[in-house]
C-alpha cells in the first residue's frame, strides 16, 4: 500500500500567510486559495481590496493545479499556442497563477492566486509554496 503526504491545517495557514506576505510586500490585493491534492478547497483568504470575482478564480486555479498536476500556466500556454480545443475541457480558470505543492515529487495540494497580472499571480503562488520548502 502506498502512502502520501497531505497538507495539514498548519501547512494551509503557512501557505496563506506566505502568499499574503508576498502580496503585501508588493502592494498587491489578491485572493489566495489552497486546495488538497484532489482540488478541494482547504483555505481561502481574500485580502482587502481584492476584487470579489478573484475568490472564485483563485479557487479554480488551485483546483486545476492540483488535479492537473502542473502549474496552470501550462494550460494557458497550450491554449495560447494554438490548442484552442482545450478551452472546452471541463475546467475553469485555465490561467496562470495556480501552482502545485510537491512533496517527494507527488502533489500534496496547490495554491491559486488571483487579483493582479498573471506573472504577479504566479510570483505570489510560488512564494507561498516556497514557504513549505
Amino acid at each position: 500500500m502506498q502512502t502520501k503526504a497531505v497538507l495539514t491545517l498548519d501547512d494551509v495557514n503557512a501557505l496563506l500567510d506566505a502568499g499574503q506576505k508576498e502580496a503585501e510586500a508588493n502592494g498587491w490585493a489578491v485572493t489566495i486559495a489552497v486546495a488538497d491534492d484532489g482540488g478541494h478547497l482547504l483555505g481561502l483568504r481574500r485580502m482587502d481590496g481584492a476584487p470579489p470575482f478573484s475568490a472564485g478564480v483563485a479557487t479554480e486555479k488551485a483546483r486545476n493545479a492540483a488535479i492537473g498536476r502542473k502549474e496552470t500556466q501550462a494550460f494557458e500556454d497550450m491554449i495560447n499556442n494554438g490548442r484552442t480545443a482545450f478551452v472546452t475541457a471541463p475546467m475553469q480558470a485555465l490561467l496562470a497563477g495556480g501552482v502545485p505543492v510537491l512533496v517527494d515529487g507527488q502533489v500534496a495540494g496547490s495554491v491559486g492566486i488571483s487579483g493582479v497580472k498573471p506573472d504577479q499571480d504566479v510570483q505570489v503562488a510560488k512564494a507561498a509554496v516556497a514557504a513549505l520548502s
